[in-house]
């Protein structure tokens, strides 16, 4: 295992969530001095970890948990299913916006080392296969326009700071379909591959998907993710985009398959043509990723999807505890 962690004082925002959580505990078994920042229970916080309760759309609080730190893991973010991109447009913008310019900000008037922007796939114009290279040649798929203008926004920031004020030890990010513990998986906001296994913990069956099942994704298990991150940090910030992938491409109904076998009566799958599938295939290139970080993916889907199940069927009451910022009232409020 790298030294490089080892003695470093680290702050990981939502470090309590589906990327968090694995980020502190690598970075904890890394001998990193973890303080973690979230909206979320206490008791989704790490023991080991250091924990401060807050809004990170209020400067006053950012400014507060970057003081005394070596290096910030920015993961905080607004994570939800694609019918909600038009239907809560300013959940996924506003919040955004606030968090990455704050953090980023903060941080930077702190004398923070080195810094961690969570980007997106959401950031890239409608393609096949994502390219690092190709992120600004149009506009974010209509789905993700909210969320990924305000993630390119980030990416812009971090740019910034490199042009004016030298501070280049940003590492830019931009994660894939992500899942694993820790996520939500309120079916009326979750991504598909929680929604599905909550769903069929119900009862559901038949199970109802969108769609003919055919469309390809990405996904990538959240400790994969969280191992692309750490590389990123201390191989890739330079301020240069990464694509963390999972490297392999899955159909939405070999997802729903993988779900269903993971329960003792799998239910029967159901697929609603009616319903818009969304693009036929949605993958990333993760070359970069390979060359400059020595990243790779060791997480199957169907070993991910397998620790997810049981993850989710022995703690279904952490649903109460976790932060969802589509039942909230006020942002700034929370």
């Amino acid at each position: 295992m790298t030294t490089f962690y080892k003695g470093k004082k680290v702050l990981v925002t939502g470090g309590t969530g589906l990327i968090g959580q694995p980020v502190v505990q690598k970075l904890l078994d890394a001998g990193a001095k973890v303080r973690v920042a979230s909206l979320d229970d206490p008791s989704r916080v790490n023991p080991n970890a250091e924990f401060m309760h807050g809004n990170l759309m209020n400067g006053e609080f950012c400014q507060k948990i970057v003081t005394g730190m070596d290096i910030v893991f920015h993961v905080a973010g607004i994570k939800g299913s694609v019918s909600l991109g038009k239907a809560r447009a300013a959940s996924f913008f506003v919040p955004h916006l606030l968090m990455n310019t704050l953090m980023m900000e903060s941080a930077y008037r702190a004398g923070v080392e080195r810094y961690m922007y969570t980007s997106s796939v959401g950031v890239y114009p409608p393609a096949d296969v994502f390219f690092e290279d190709n992120a600004w040649k149009g506009e974010p798929y209509t789905a993700d326009r909210y969320a990924g203008w305000a993630k390119r926004m980030g990416e812009l920031q971090a740019e910034a700071y490199k042009m004016e004020y030298g501070w280049d030890k940003i590492a830019i990010v931009r994660p894939t379909n992500i899942y694993g513990p820790f996520d939500n998986f309120d079916p009326k906001t979750a991504m598909v591959i929680p929604s599905l296994i909550a769903r069929v913990a119900s009862g559901e069956n038949p199970l109802v998907v969108w769609g003919d099942g055919t469309p390809i994704r990405d996904f990538l298990f959240s400790h994969d993710c969280a191992d692309g991150m750490l590389l990123a940090v201390e191989r890739g910030a330079n301020c240069t985009p990464i694509n963390l992938g999972g490297g392999h491409r899955t159909s939405i109904g070999e997802i729903a398959k993988i779900v269903g076998s993971n329960f003792p009566k799998p239910p029967r799958i159901e697929f609603d043509a009616t319903k818009p599938p969304g693009q036929s295939l949605r993958v990333m290139d993760i070359t970069r990723a390979k060359e400059m970080l020595g990243f790779a993916p060791k997480t199957s889907v169907a070993d991910g999807v397998r620790k997810t199940v049981e993850w989710y069927l022995s703690n279904r009451d952490e649903g109460s505890k976790r932060y969802n910022v589509f039942y909230q009232k006020s942002f700034l409020g929370a």
